[in-house]
């Protein structure tokens, strides 16, 4: 077997500086590996859904690819400082790229799963041949025990590691966002590896490859500040390819981006995006809602409680009803309750619900009010109407809970009901009826439903599954003395009951928190 052994470098500072000169720049290789991963997993759980599923795939990838990437880097090695820089260089390159590519490929084509594990699998294999050379230049600079060797890179690439995990969330996402975050980070990659090398190792190269490596670096800053400066129009083209081009509000709150398009007499009816997935669209909401809340509303209903719907639709709804004496909302996201106040659009859609006396809006996780008691305190609640994004977002799993539905029966008064909105019945049969069998697993009795919307063609445009559940047996009905429901009507409501009750799947189980059954 024929052992490498690293030639010792020609420094032009000492040793001691030059071996701390190589720690730091592995310090910053990490710390930009770490955000390049973490762009790939915050931007394909925004695109895709399933925070749990994109993150193991991009992740499980990644690391795959990181022992690719070691082992190609062993041809490397007799030439490791050109080879380290011109690592370094595609690397920026693809990582600063990575965001805008695949929103690219999401707004433009619809599809970006195959572009997250094509990124994923290429930053893997250059982060991976990153160490060996890096292990190879430091032994160049001053032999040593090969296990003092790795545990010094790794010490500094543990802790860039650790830097570049916290930056992501609390600096590069809130300051740059997405975009302008991976292309800073790719300029930061390109300018320590190049300065390494170009500086420390400058002995090592030909003129021809100083010239050649200070060109690429130096394309590779502009792509990146070039592609930076365009952010901005290319985020309003990819928007306008995914919304449409009559966007009003493009709002990005701490929890989720905010779209609304449409409503402003220009005769599309208002659309309200919440995250890229549609969740209002003005043309069908009113049947959405009336199915949603009005059956839950056949009784007793002087205290409401409504968790999240900070659009004010439901709110909209239920204040229809003059007997209604108080309304509780409980909604996560500040921007969409300011939206509804104050867009013209979605303020007159909802009728301006925010503006009644009746309505007290709470900014809250509806998980964690009803845990610290706030619920129970406020309640109890005659009717509690949740209309929460759809179960099968990771996010909103322990919305869809055991423990989520055990909470909201404690604030239920006697003979209340409770009105949740379920999925796709006809896409995801098997998340609704999950949903079902975890409301009955807190001892409530259900009622599945739907409410059906149609194209002009007859073909079925969207299915709603709803459940309405209470803790004695309960039936479908509207009230007797009920505001004019154009889309809803007792025929209309037993059918899709009906339509509901002959789709059931048997055999599905509850999901917990320690055990969520909803797939993405």
């Amino acid at each position: 077997m024929v052992l490498h052994r690293p030639v010792p470098a020609r420094l032009p500072v000492p040793a001691g500086l030059g071996r701390l000169a190589v720690l730091t720049t592995v310090f910053i290789c990490a710390a930009c590996g770490l955000v390049y991963e973490l762009e790939l997993v915050a931007l394909a759980s925004y695109l895709l859904g399933d925070s749990v599923t994109q993150a193991s795939v991009v992740l499980s990838v990644m690391v795959f690819a990181m022992g690719v990437g070691s082992l190609l880097a062993k041809r490397l090695r007799a030439r490791a400082a050109l080879g380290f820089a011109a690592v370094e260089a595609v690397l920026a390159l693809t990582g600063g790229l990575s965001a805008m590519a695949l929103y690219a490929c999401f707004a433009w084509y619809g599809q970006a799963r195959l572009a997250m594990v094509a990124f994923s699998l290429t930053i893997g294999v250059l982060i991976g041949a990153e160490v060996p050379l890096l292990m190879t230049l430091i032994q160049r600079i001053r032999r040593q025990d090969a296990g003092c060797a790795v545990a010094d890179l790794f010490a500094a690439d543990y802790v860039g590691a650790l830097v570049g995990g916290l930056a992501f969330p609390f600096l590069l996402l809130p300051v740059l966002g997405q975009l302008t975050g991976a292309l800073v980070t790719g300029a930061v990659n390109a300018v320590a590896g190049g300065a390494l090398v170009l500086w420390l190792f400058r002995r090592d190269l030909s003129p021809r490859a100083r010239w050649a490596l200070l060109t690429a670096n130096g394309l590779v800053l502009v792509v990146l500040a070039v592609c930076s400066v365009l952010t901005g129009p290319f985020e309003r083209a990819a928007r306008r390819a995914v919304y449409g081009t009559d966007v009003r509000v493009a709002v990005r709150s701490e929890v989720q981006e905010v779209v609304l398009a449409g409503g402003d007499g220009g005769g599309r009816p208002l659309s309200l995006f919440l995250d890229g997935r549609l969740r209002v669209s003005g043309d069908v909401e009113s049947r959405y809602h009336e199915a949603l809340v009005h059956p839950a509303l056949a009784g007793e209903r002087r205290r409401v409680l409504v968790l999240g719907g900070g659009d004010g639709l439901a709110v909209r709804e239920v204040l229809r009803y003059p007997d209604v004496r108080s309304v509780t909302v409980v909604e996560l996201d500040p921007e969409v309750l300011r939206l509804a106040r104050t867009d013209p659009g979605l303020a007159g859609l909802n009728r301006r619900a925010y503006r009644d006396r009746r309505v007290r809006v709470v900014t809250a996780d509806a998980f964690d009010w009803l845990r610290e008691g706030r619920g129970a305190a406020a309640g109890p609640y005659d009717v509690v109407i949740s209309d929460l994004p759809d179960p099968g977002l990771t996010p909103s799993t322990k919305l869809y809970s055991q423990e989520f539905y055990g909470l909201v029966a404690r604030v239920l008064a006697p003979g209340g009901r409770i009105a949740v909105h379920g999925g796709d019945l006809d896409a995801r049969p098997h998340v609704f009826w999950t949903v079902e069998a975890t409301l009955r697993s807190v001892g409530l009795c259900t009622v599945p439903y739907r409410a059906a919307v149609t194209r002009e063609r007859g073909a079925p445009e969207r299915d709603w599954g709803l459940v309405l559940a209470a803790r004695e047996p309960v039936r479908l009905a509207l009230a007797v003395h009920r505001p004019p429901l154009p889309s809803l009507t007792p025929e209309t409501l037993r059918a899709e009951g009906l339509a509901a009750e002959r789709r059931k799947e048997a055999g599905a189980l509850p999901s917990t928190l320690m055990h969520p059954r909803y797939a993405g």
